[in-house]
């Protein structure tokens, strides 16, 4: 997708360049060719994602930028958030991200953890069983609360596997093991929080130009200081997406009135608004086609 929508929008391929640039690799190719195995690493999963949906921006911004009411972004996605509020510069956010994927995977060494999707059963539920789970030590969670009945356990192997055992007998329809490097969103990431807050301190942050809904409160962040203290947060705390949402909802006068762009690769996010805010317009902005499509509707 990023390879065809840098051939057509030199927009997207001056941000992808830039990025490259900062990082001293060639990230762009690494999305472009791949191998798979290397992009998917997460010190290198994460910024590409960034760059992808800062990319998509760069293009759109001029057309889209000035009807914002909200921005918020899923996990990394909240620096892209960030990069379309104008509190970061791509350039920047990507350093961060990059950094943060490194310490991420680095906790995960030191600690190791894994993740599991439940779906098909009330959060209240999973959070219940991560309780019930947790034992001598051994902690499990919920670290994404993605839709009213899915939501994602992390922590401890042993007991994210007790909690999906548990979820399984609450009713859970199915319990998926996911391909991570450590448990994202939950106590075991403290090591990486303590450190990328430094890194945030440094970083070139502005006030956010609108509101980002930051995912470890999903409530609005309208202050740089804020801004750095939840992102630092955000790797401990349970990405809130469904209140998210709801909250942006509210921002944009309600769901009738609402539409969220998805800006970045796939169309997960826009599948997970619809089933929060069944309401609201939805449109994703990943392939160089759909990002035609939408600047020629504009």
């Amino acid at each position: 997708m990023a390879k065809d929508l840098a051939a057509r929008f030199p927009a997207a391929r001056e941000t992808l360049h830039a990025i490259d640039d900062v990082l001293g690799l060639s990230l762009s190719r690494l999305m472009f060719d791949g191998p798979e195995e290397e992009l998917t690493a997460t010190h290198n999963a994460q910024p590409s994602i960034l760059a992808h949906s800062a990319a998509v921006f760069a293009v759109v911004a001029p057309h889209a930028g000035r009807h914002v009411v909200a921005a918020a972004g899923h996990s990394v996605g909240e620096y892209a958030a960030y990069v379309t509020a104008g509190a970061l510069a791509p350039t920047d956010a990507a350093a961060l991200v990059r950094r943060r994927g490194e310490l991420m995977h680095q906790a995960g060494t030191e600690r190791p953890g894994t993740m599991a999707a439940v779906l098909g059963l009330a959060t209240a539920d999973v959070e219940a069983a991560c309780r019930e789970a947790s034992s001598n030590g051994s902690i499990a969670v919920a670290a994404n609360l993605n839709a009213p009945d899915q939501t994602v356990v992390s922590g401890d192997p042993d007991a994210v596997a007790r909690a999906g055992q548990a979820c399984r007998a609450r009713g859970a329809k199915r319990v998926i093991p996911l391909k991570v490097s450590g448990a994202f969103h939950s106590p075991l990431m403290a090591p990486a929080a303590h450190r990328l807050h430094g890194a945030l301190e440094q970083a070139p942050f502005r006030d956010p130009a609108f509101p980002v809904i930051a995912n470890a409160t999903a409530e609005p962040v309208r202050e740089a200081v804020q801004a750095r203290r939840l992102l630092a947060d955000q790797l401990t705390a349970p990405v809130r997406w469904v209140a998210c949402m709801q909250q942006a909802a509210r921002l944009a006068g309600g769901e009738e009135r609402a539409r969220f762009v998805e800006l970045g690769p796939g169309k997960v996010l826009a599948g997970l608004v619809t089933r929060i805010v069944p309401n609201a317009a939805v449109v994703s902005l990943g392939t160089a086609d759909e990002v035609a499509t939408f600047l020629e509707a504009a």
